[in-house]
C-alpha cells in the first residue's frame, strides 16, 4: 500500500508524501523540517460574480509574483539540496502534494456567498494543490513507471476525499498542464488540485445534461455510460479498450487532439474506484499518454483533465467521473489557437477529425493495453449503463 506522511512547512502549508508501495515509507526529521523561515501565508484573493454569464470570476492578482519557468538548479518542486532550499524538505521523495503558495483559491476555507447579483464579491476560499509526479526535474508523466503512476492516482483519490470534506468545497479538480505551448510556469512534472466553492461553468453544463438525461431515463442509465456504450459499439472512434476503463476520441470533439478516458463502472469520483480499477487506471493512462506522445517527433502539449462530480445533491447521483485529455496541436508544427468563433462564442470549429485521429492513436506503439473486455450489445431505450 502508498505510505502517506502529512507535515507543515514553515509558513502553515500542509505538505504530503506520498511512498510507492513496496518502499519503507518512514519519513525522517529530514524529510519533514522547513528551515526556510517563510513569511506568515496572505489573505486569500477574492471571487466575482459575473451576472451578465452567472458565473464567479477569481481575482487572484497576488499571482503575479509566482515562479515562472526557473532554471534547473533553482526549482522549487525538486527535492531539497544545500544550495537549493526547494517547497520540499526531503532529498528524495515518490510522490508529494503540497499546498501552492501562489494560490488562485484560499487558505481560507467556506462557501461563495449566497444569492450573488451585480457587485456581489467575496474571499476567494478554497484550495489550490501541486501534485509533484516525480523528484527527476525532466521527463513527463508518460516516463513514469507503472508502480509510480499508481502512486499518483492513490494521492488523487486520497486528495478527492480529503478536499471534498472541507467546508464549503463544491467541487474537486485534479489537472495536468503540459508543456510551454499550454502556459506552464515550471517544467517539473507535475499536476495541481483545485477544491472550488462553487460549481465551475463547465462542470456546471455537464453535470445540467447528465442530470436531464438521468430524469428523462427514469434514473436507470447515464449520459456518459451510454455514451461510451454507443462508442464501444460503432468502434471507429475507440483507442483503447481494458477490463475496467476504455478511451476513445468523442463523436464532436471541439480539439484537434481530444480523448476521453472513462470508467466501465459508474463512480462519482477518483476516490470510488477500487482497488482493480486503480490498478488498470495507471497502466491505460500510461498507455495513452504514450500515444498522445508517440503522434510527433516532440512532445505534445495537453492539458489532462479529471473531471468528478460536484459536491451537489442534484448533479452528483447522475455525474459519472471521466477524464477529458484535449491539445491544441493539429500538426506537428501547427497549434489551434482560439479565434473569434471558439473564445467570443464558444462555438469551436476542429481542424481535425474523430475518426482519423482516433486511427492515428490506435497506430502508435506502445506496451499492450489490457485485454479489453466484451463490447456491450445495443441497448435499449433508457437502459444503458
Amino acid at each position: 500500500m502508498t505510505a502517506i506522511t502529512s507535515t507543515t512547512l514553515s509558513d502553515g502549508r500542509e505538505l504530503i508524501y506520498f511512498d510507492d508501495a513496496g518502499t519503507s515509507g518512514q519519513r525522517g526529521a529530514e524529510a519533514t523540517a522547513d528551515h526556510r523561515g517563510l513569511p506568515a501565508r496572505g489573505e486569500p484573493g477574492e471571487v466575482r460574480f459575473d451576472a451578465l454569464t452567472d458565473e464567479w470570476v477569481a481575482v487572484a492578482a497576488h499571482r503575479q509574483a509566482r515562479t515562472h519557468l526557473p532554471p534547473a538548479d533553482q526549482c522549487p518542486i525538486c527535492p531539497t539540496t544545500p544550495a537549493n532550499a526547494t517547497e520540499i524538505p526531503a532529498s528524495d521523495y515518490d510522490v508529494v502534494v503540497f499546498e501552492n503558495r501562489f494560490p488562485s483559491l484560499g487558505p481560507s476555507l467556506g462557501p461563495a456567498p449566497e444569492h450573488p447579483g451585480w457587485g456581489t464579491s467575496g474571499p476567494a476560499h478554497g484550495r489550490c494543490e501541486v501534485v509533484a509526479f516525480t523528484p527527476e526535474h525532466t521527463g513527463s508523466f508518460s516516463g513514469l513507471s507503472s508502480t509510480r503512476s499508481r502512486t499518483v492516482i492513490e494521492a488523487w483519490a486520497q486528495r478527492t476525499e480529503v478536499l471534498s470534506s472541507l467546508p464549503g468545497v463544491k467541487q474537486v479538480f485534479p489537472f495536468e498542464n503540459r508543456g510551454a505551448d499550454i502556459g506552464v510556469t515550471l517544467h517539473h512534472p507535475h499536476g495541481q488540485i483545485y477544491a472550488y466553492p462553487y460549481i465551475t461553468p463547465r462542470a456546471g453544463a455537464l453535470g445540467a445534461a447528465a442530470r436531464k438525461f438521468y430524469d428523462a431515463n427514469d434514473g436507470r442509465s447515464t449520459l456518459t455510460g451510454s455514451l461510451l456504450a454507443a462508442e464501444r459499439q460503432a468502434g471507429s472512434r475507440m483507442v483503447l479498450e481494458g477490463t475496467h476503463f476504455s478511451a476513445y476520441v468523442p463523436f464532436a470533439a471541439r480539439w484537434p487532439l481530444e480523448v476521453h478516458l472513462v470508467p466501465h463502472r459508474q463512480v462519482p469520483d477518483l476516490a470510488a474506484l477500487n482497488g482493480a480499477e486503480k490498478d488498470e487506471l495507471a497502466e491505460v493512462y500510461l498507455d495513452l499518454l504514450k500515444r498522445i506522445d508517440g503522434l510527433y517527433p516532440t512532445p505534445t502539449p495537453y492539458i489532462s483533465a479529471w473531471h468528478q462530480a460536484p459536491l451537489d445533491d442534484l448533479l452528483r447521483p447522475a455525474s459519472y467521473l471521466h477524464l477529458q485529455l484535449t491539445s491544441p496541436r493539429r500538426a506537428a508544427d501547427k497549434l489551434k489557437y482560439l479565434a473569434g468563433s471558439e473564445a467570443a462564442m464558444g462555438a469551436f470549429i476542429n481542424d481535425t477529425t474523430p475518426e482519423s485521429v482516433a486511427e492515428r492513436l490506435r497506430a502508435v506503439a506502445t506496451t499492450p493495453a489490457p485485454a479489453p473486455a466484451p463490447a456491450p450489445a445495443p441497448a435499449p431505450e433508457g437502459v444503458s449503463a
